[in-house]
């Protein structure tokens, strides 16, 4: 099962934070003092750059945790608001399918509207509410064992069955599943399509680099179905590129794995 979740190679995992201390935007990185970290409001931000209109509106917005490091060079931090955030019940992780290393974020109001909405009129309805009121209201995890789904929150097998059918759970290995989020594998397939033409822009340019400003203003192929500024989040922020400050900009340099 293991196995079949690699869709992609090596050379598009999220790689170790190896870079100095220059953020991706090209500047001089400020303290906590003089530029507040402020989580949620970068996520707002980097939602307002998911496609909904791609997907019918039918998926939530949903950002990589690693594009928040794009942004904020304080892994620390930003992982402590995080999970901060998760502790409140505003926030769910789930595992990604393609990347062992890859959580998608998904604000939990947003998540929930979706999947209700998805499940109205379906034999699962009643069970997949009772599953969002009483599991995602009071636990934060990435993953569920049985023996936990039956004693703790007191599902059925049927009921089990019936979450997997809807999508909300995914099956990780016997006897436990991930959370999920249902009907993503078209956004799994636009990103990793996207990713890698958008590294490919990279690699066809001169000196295997180009100005992050050239790179936003130039035109994708039909491969990148999100808009670049998504991908260019998600290359920063799982250090696929180096963010070289220069006089004309930040210079983003393909980094050959």
């Amino acid at each position: 099962m293991d196995r079949k979740r690699t869709l992609i190679s090596d050379t598009f995992k999220v790689k170790k934070r190896r870079f100095g201390t220059e953020t991706p935007l090209g500047k001089r990185s400020t303290s906590p003092e003089e530029r507040p970290l402020d989580v949620a409001a970068t996520l707002q931000y980097l939602m307002s750059l998911f496609p909904r209109k791609l997907f019918n509106d039918t998926l939530p917005p949903i950002v990589l945790k690693h594009q928040l490091y794009s942004i904020h060079k304080d892994r620390t931090l930003v992982d402590r608001q995080l999970s901060e955030l998760k502790e409140q019940g505003k926030l769910l992780m789930f595992q990604l399918g393609f990347d062992s290393d890859a959580f998608a974020l998904v604000f939990a109001e947003d998540y929930k509207g979706k999947v209700l909405a998805r499940e109205a009129g379906r034999e699962t309805f009643g069970t997949v509410e009772k599953f969002l009121g009483t599991v995602l209201s009071s636990c934060s995890d990435l993953s569920f064992n049985k023996e936990k789904m039956l004693k703790e929150f007191l599902f059925t097998d049927k009921e089990i069955t019936q979450l997997v059918k809807s999508g909300v759970l995914t099956v990780r290995d016997a006897g436990s599943w991930w959370l999920s989020i249902p009907n993503t594998g078209r956004f799994t397939k636009y990103f990793v399509q996207g990713r890698k033409a958008v590294l490919g822009m990279i690699k066809k340019s001169k000196y295997n680099e180009v100005l992050q400003s050239d790179l936003e203003c130039r035109k994708t192929t039909s491969q990148v179905k999100f808009g670049i500024q998504y991908h260019i989040h998600d290359i920063i922020g799982a250090e696929l590129v180096e963010c070289i400050p220069t006089t004309s900009g930040t210079l983003l340099r393909f980094v050959d794995a």
